[in-house]
């Protein structure tokens, strides 16, 4: 009679490969930020990011009166590597005895748990951003979108996406200037895209928040390429990793039960600001 072993139900090296494909199709961020592996195998846990400083809006200025010149200006920013982290226990009777596929589960649950700590992250990485736009007075909506994007002060229109929360999804469906997914043919650019406006793609996210006290939504919106002729080629977010997934499990022989967990070292950092703006909406009409 065959006996079930734990290692033909558990296998680490298996399953982190399974858990890190889980989770590199739950980054929304993944097309524009960039992936730095240069951590990998060096010493230390944080990394100092210089970045440009954005110069602010462009002022009116009256005839014959000469401009005041802005400085272009630098800073450093110091982040220290994090780890991200969880962890699923199963019980004998969990793997050989439940229905469906538990291990198929926890490679699931586990991939998705530290996805949506990365993108939590990286937003919080993008509105940190000093490039924004006022749009408070309105829900969102075709000309705010227009006047927030137009805060990049471009010469070319590039692509660019923007995330927004889910509930301001049915304020811009309402709005006859969206074009959403199912009535253009291009390919969707991001996990989750809903639509375009102004060559933007607008992509649904539970990690843009309600301000709660201001009852309004920050929405980042982010170059996804810049203009070679004029722009810095540094992308708006990178993503420091210091070792890819990384999966273990203990055996706890008393009661039956395995350990599995997962971790993850990285930082997510806003390194362009200039490709970043974030729009500030009314989280519901009067």
């Amino acid at each position: 009679m065959a006996v079930t072993k734990l290692s033909d139900l558990i296998n680490p090296e298996v399953m982190a490969d399974m858990i890190s494909a889980k989770v590199t199709n739950a980054l929304v961020v993944t097309p524009f930020a960039k992936i730095d592996n240069t951590l990998v195998g060096r010493a230390g846990d944080t990394l100092t990011v210089p970045r440009y400083i954005y110069i602010g809006e462009a002022a009116d200025v009256a005839e014959g009166v000469a401009v005041v010149p802005t400085k272009l200006t630098t800073d450093d920013e110091t982040y220290t590597i994090k780890k991200a982290m969880k962890a699923v226990t199963l019980t004998d009777e969990d793997l050989v005895s439940a229905h469906g596929n538990p291990e198929g589960e926890t490679v699931r649950q586990l991939g998705i748990s530290i996805a949506d700590k990365i993108n939590a992250d990286a937003i919080t990485a993008l509105l940190g951003s000093g490039n924004t736009y006022d749009g408070s007075a309105s829900v969102i909506g075709y000309a705010g979108i227009v006047n927030a994007i137009d805060k990049f002060n471009e010469e070319i229109n590039t692509e660019k996406v923007m995330f927004v929360n889910p509930k301001q999804v049915t304020q811009l469906r309402l709005d006859p200037d969206f074009i959403s997914k199912d009535k253009y043919n291009g390919e969707v650019v991001m996990t989750g895209e809903i639509g375009v406006i102004a060559n933007t793609h607008i992509v649904a996210s539970r990690r843009v928040k309600l301000n709660e006290e201001a009852g309004t939504y920050a929405c980042p919106i982010i170059k996804l390429e810049g203009d070679n002729r004029t722009e810095d080629e540094a992308p708006a977010l990178t993503i420091f990793k210091k070792r890819d997934i990384n999966l273990e499990y203990e055996r706890h022989t008393l009661d039956r039960t395995t350990d599995i967990s997962v971790d993850e070292f990285y930082v997510a950092a806003l390194t362009n600001e200039g490709k970043v703006v974030v729009a500030t909406f009314k989280a519901t009409a009067e």
